[in-house]
This record gives C-alpha cells, structure tokens and sequence, in this order.
C-alpha cells in the first residue's frame, strides 16, 4: 500500500525504468525540472528585522502605521507600488515606469505626501528596490 506522493512518485519512475507505461498517465510525464540557479544575492545595508518593529504597529490601534509592497509586472517591466494603512486598510497604489530606487523613492513620497502629518512607520518586506530608496534619499539629501 503505498502512503504518500513521495512513495507513489518513487513507484512510478521504479515502473518506467522497467520499462513499464504508468509514467504516460501524468500530467508532466515525470520530466525534470530545471530550478532556478540564483547569483549572488544582495543585502539590504542598515536593515532591521521585522521583529524589532514597535509593538503599537501591531496592534492596529493607531493610523499612521503603513506598509509599502511591489507588483511587478510579466517580464519585470512595469510595477505598482502599494501602500496600505494597517488600521484603516485605506489603500494608496502608484504605477512605476521602473523599479528602480529614483522611481521608487519619487512615488512613494508624493503618494504619502498628503498624509504626511499622519506618518509614523513605514514597514516593508525584504526587497531590494524599497531597501535601495533609503539609500537614495540619503545621497539626495547630501546633494
């Protein structure tokens, strides 16, 4: 009796190197995968763990407390930006010609620039886009 998909996938190409045809009634046919070969990846200088965030953000109590995400688009060549108030869920979106940090950085400060009494935190994820725009905004300070 076999008990799991590992077991079954273990039985059914055991089969087709006996020559047998069980293989056939697969979807994929058990073809291989190629995974995806990733380089070197780059950190985000001066990041802080999500943890390290202040309790009052995650308690939804307050307004002020934003997160900001990307959708990239088919062939990485577009994107939206997304903001989302956690207390309230309001909603700020952004198309981007590019992703990079100038772009980034431009989008997210006019879209938050009305509500920027309001501001207290601005989490976002591990991507290196968001994580370039504070480097960028310091080098635009200096200037």
């Amino acid at each position: 009796m076999l008990k799991n998909l590992d077991s079954i996938i273990k039985y059914i190409r055991e089969d087709k190197e006996k020559g047998g045809d069980l293989y056939q009634y697969l979807r994929h046919k058990l073809k291989h995968r190629k995974r995806p070969v990733s380089g070197k990846k780059e950190v985000i200088k001066n990041r802080k763990p999500i943890r390290l965030r202040p309790e009052i953000v995650l308690t939804n109590e307050e307004f002020g407390h934003f997160e900001v995400d990307l959708i990239v688009g088919t062939e990485r060549k577009g994107a939206i930006l997304t903001i989302v108030e956690r207390k309230t869920k309001f909603l700020i979106m952004r198309k981007l010609s590019g992703k990079n940090a100038k772009n980034l950085a431009k989008a997210m400060i006019y879209a938050l620039l009305p509500y920027k009494d309001y501001v207290k935190t601005i989490t976002s994820d591990n991507e290196l886009e968001i994580g370039s725009i504070r480097e960028y905004l310091l080098k635009k300070q200096k200037q």
